[in-house]
């Protein structure tokens, strides 16, 4: 290998131009072709020294090729094209195979803000909080702030969750719940593999995870970016031995450690209880679980919004106008 390609990097190997990806092994360089997509990354194990990777070398313009107005407009058109769908702010844009709304990239801009992702999603049902969750994912991902990810979810949601992550965001995610380890298990390589160390991307079930001991044995293994689904089935509701206690004290234990990405989806964040609403803030920062809402001050409010998004219908429909894009509900009555 000629050079040490670092990650962003432009390089040629194989006569081919290839964009150096992150890698957690550093005898290992990972590269995506400049015009594929990431079924086509592949890794080149620099110790056997089989391939030659050089910094990639792009002649200037010439004079001489300039053609006519109508050639100039098609590049120029093809160059704004192809920037929009896969530069800008955001290095997600150009993986998504779904246009996000414009509400819907509130809470990525909110995830990019905090040096650890610790945001509560409470949108109305419609809203789009799997998309909105879904561009912090690639976002993070695409980034390197984080390597693997973890979706917690109730058992009827999982299937759900891994066709919208492979179909709108390109993230190939097993599901890990008591229908599907066997058959995961049987595919793991001899030696210490375990399912939650082995697969990079999960989505296990809350009820197959919650039990003392595979509570343990994920807590092991844990990605660093974490998502909760339907979040207030995981509140604090006094139980020592419930359901809904085991599920809190999972992601109690998540949430404990400090660089962990954790963000947490739920349309009914409130019960009324208000003790369990502050045990799910609590999950975002201990000292949340203490606030008195209806008491806080200027800077409690300030350091909650940082962590806490909340959008009904009515206002997504009042801020844009005509252009809702939500159905009119029709109710009708028929023998």
């Amino acid at each position: 290998m000629s050079i040490s390609a670092k990650p962003g990097s432009i390089v040629i190997c194989r006569e081919r131009q290839w964009v150096v990806l992150p890698s957690d092994n550093s005898e290992v360089v990972r590269l995506r072709p400049l015009s594929g997509n990431e079924e086509q990354i592949c890794g080149v194990f620099t110790r056997l020294d089989l391939e030659t990777i050089e910094p990639a070398q792009f002649d200037p313009p010439n004079p001489e090729t300039i053609q006519n107005h109508i050639a100039a407009q098609l590049l120029m058109d093809a160059t704004r094209l192809s920037l929009r769908s896969g530069a800008g702010p955001f290095r997600c844009l150009g993986r998504l195979s779904v246009r996000p709304r414009p509400y819907q990239l509130v809470p990525l801009l909110m995830a990019l803000r905090l040096e650890t992702v610790r945001l509560l999603v409470a949108d109305d049902v419609g809203i789009g909080k799997t998309i909105e969750a879904g561009l912090i994912i690639r976002e993070l991902l695409d980034r390197g702030e984080a390597k693997r990810l973890a979706v917690l979810c109730p058992p009827q949601l999982c299937d759900q969750w891994q066709r919208e992550l492979k179909q709108k965001f390109h993230i190939d995610a097993v599901v890990v719940r008591s229908g599907t380890v066997s058959k995961l298990e049987r595919s793991l390589p001899s030696g210490d593999s375990h399912i939650f160390s082995y697969y990079p991307h999960l989505i296990v079930s809350l009820d197959y995870v919650k039990s003392d001991r595979r509570r343990e044995s994920f807590l092991a293994y844990c990605p660093d970016l974490v998502i909760v689904d339907e979040a207030h089935t995981c509140t604090h509701t006094g139980g020592e031995r419930s359901t809904q206690q085991q599920r809190h004290q999972l992601v109690q234990k998540i949430a404990a450690k400090s660089n962990q990405h954790l963000i947490l989806l739920t349309a009914t964040p409130h019960s009324g209880i208000e003790a369990s609403f502050l045990s799910l803030l609590g999950l975002l920062n201990p000292e949340f679980k203490d606030f008195s809402l209806d008491e806080l001050n200027e800077k409690q409010r300030i350091e909650l919004a940082r962590h806490f998004v909340q959008r009904r219908r009515i206002d997504v429909q009042q801020w844009l106008g005509n252009e809702t894009p939500f159905p009119e509900r029709v109710s009708l009555e028929e023998p």
